[in-house]
């Protein structure tokens, strides 16, 4: 049963060729014998997803179901699940219960959606390796010495296991995608706005957005038809109505045009790559879609913009973790100021600490306009080179990461790991959707295909995505020994 995708579960339930008690026992089983290796899970919710799979049963069988009703998935644990601890991969939150449901949580629990665990992540997502978790590293199960990509890289270490069939991530430079190429995943950033972020613990507000890691397109997009929607509890979510994902799927992309970007193909990204990426497109032009170079040219200014802007908001974002309210608390303090400074000294990791300190020196007096104020300028020079190019293509083509996954430790260097997302950072500081799929094996290592889409496009990135995935079979292999 673990190597069915969703669509293929909802069919099994519905022809009761298997119950979701038996489903979800399947995935719990796996999760004990094989999380051991990969240590993408901070939370297994055995007891509660019992229950779940137990009132899914009762719903198939008295016709209440809905579509995904009984179908198991991890949720990353960034997201608030009420009763369950929340940690956000940190010390700071190691003992915090949260008290209510993220909404994204809320709409899964109410399509029937079993939940299996809390997935392992970066500390409060920040890192493109999942390496800097207070739970210790995620590992690759396509090789366990290397890394599954950062930060959502438990969510998509189970995926690629096949511990979950599905799970949830969060995209705030790249964070569903970098990691989704590295495991072999399709992993979908929607459009800023387009899924409530509310209940979802903020790093960067103006630039985090949740979405789905799954084996396929399909898989994808069912699960975006109950994650998308207007909620009111979140003022960044948009009205907007969302269409039926599933419908346009196997709509023809003949005189599609795809916009290959020149600045994603010069010396920064590994030969072997270019050629698995150029190979993936000549698939494209078979299917009908004509092929335009383009060009993005201030790509290289993404990278130095996100990184004043993120750490701004983060510095803003994190100063609620003071030990007072709740989280992580130092023992026997002197006094207000040493609880706090301990508090938040021996509560966040050092990661973490960069970030917060390079925001708040970007954001104090004096290099406010200098840093913060022309970071947002540069970030409106980065969008409307995207509102210029999809005046000209459909869509946009180019590598997810500039290599297949490194190894644990390799890039201790903060700067060459934040150059890890060149090819992903651009799509949030522009709010844009993009959506990274298998294309490939490099030694045994899966590289990934990123397709970026003009506001509110999903439906035809996924259509873009499940066409691709009908003529190939990339997003079908499983690592040995899982």
């Amino acid at each position: 049963m673990h190597t069915k995708t969703i669509a293929e579960l909802i069919q099994g339930l519905r022809a009761k060729e298997f119950s979701s008690e038996e489903l979800t026992r399947c995935y719990l089983d796996r999760i004990k014998s094989f999380d051991k290796q990969v240590n993408s899970f901070v939370t297994i919710t055995e007891e509660q997803a019992m229950q779940a799979a137990k009132q899914a049963d009762k719903r198939l069988s008295d016709g209440t179901a809905e579509l995904l009703t009984g179908v198991p998935l991890a949720q990353k644990d960034i997201f608030c699940t009420s009763g369950v601890k929340t940690s956000c991969g940190s010390k700071m939150l190691d003992n915090f219960i949260a008290p209510y449901d993220a909404t994204t949580v809320e709409r899964f629990n109410k399509a029937g959606m079993v939940m299996l665990g809390k997935t392992n992540m970066d500390e409060f997502a920040m890192g493109s390796s999942n390496e800097t978790s207070y739970y210790g590293p995620v590992r690759n199960p396509w090789d366990l010495n290397r890394v599954p990509g950062g930060s959502s890289g438990g969510s998509a270490a189970a995926v690629a296991a096949r511990l979950a069939p599905a799970a949830t991530g969060t995209d705030t430079g790249g964070s569903i995608r970098q990691p989704a190429a590295l495991c072999n995943l399709t992993g979908l950033k929607p459009t800023y706005g387009r899924v409530s972020r509310y209940g979802m613990i903020a790093f960067a507000s103006s630039l985090d957005q949740g979405g789905p890691m799954t084996q396929t397109a399909e898989d994808a997009a069912l699960l975006m038809q109950v994650m998308a929607g207007f909620d009111q509890k979140d003022s960044t979510s948009v009205d907007r109505e969302v269409p039926d994902y599933s419908a346009t799927l196997n709509d023809s992309i003949k005189g599609l045009r795809i916009g290959l970007p020149k600045e994603y193909f010069d010396e920064g990204l590994e030969p072997e790559v270019a050629k698995l990426i150029q190979a993936a497109i000549q698939e494209y032009e078979k299917l009908g879609a004509t092929i335009h170079e383009i060009s993005l040219p201030e790509t290289k200014l993404s990278v130095p913009t996100y990184y004043v802007i993120a750490p701004a908001e983060c510095s803003s974002n994190l100063s609620r973790y003071d030990g007072v309210r709740f989280g992580y608390r130092c023992e026997n303090p002197q006094n207000l100021e040493d609880l706090y400074k301990r508090s938040r000294g021996e509560g966040f990791g050092a990661e973490v600490k960069r970030r917060i300190m390079i925001g708040t020196y970007a954001l104090s007096s004096g290099y406010y306009d200098a840093y913060y104020l022309k970071a947002q300028k540069l970030r409106r020079i980065v969008s409307d080179d995207f509102r210029k190019a999809f005046a000209e293509v459909d869509v946009i083509m180019g590598p997810t990461s500039p290599s297949p996954a490194f190894g644990l430790g390799a890039k201790s260097d903060p700067i060459s790991m934040y150059l890890s997302d060149i090819y992903t950072i651009a799509v949030n500081l522009a709010g844009i959707p993009a959506i990274s799929i298998p294309a490939g094996f490099i030694n045994g290592l899966p590289i990934g295909l990123q397709i970026m889409g003009n506001y509110f496009n999903e439906a035809k990135l996924l259509n873009m995505a499940h066409r691709y995935q009908q003529v190939t079979d990339w997003h079908k292999k499983i690592p040995a020994g899982f």
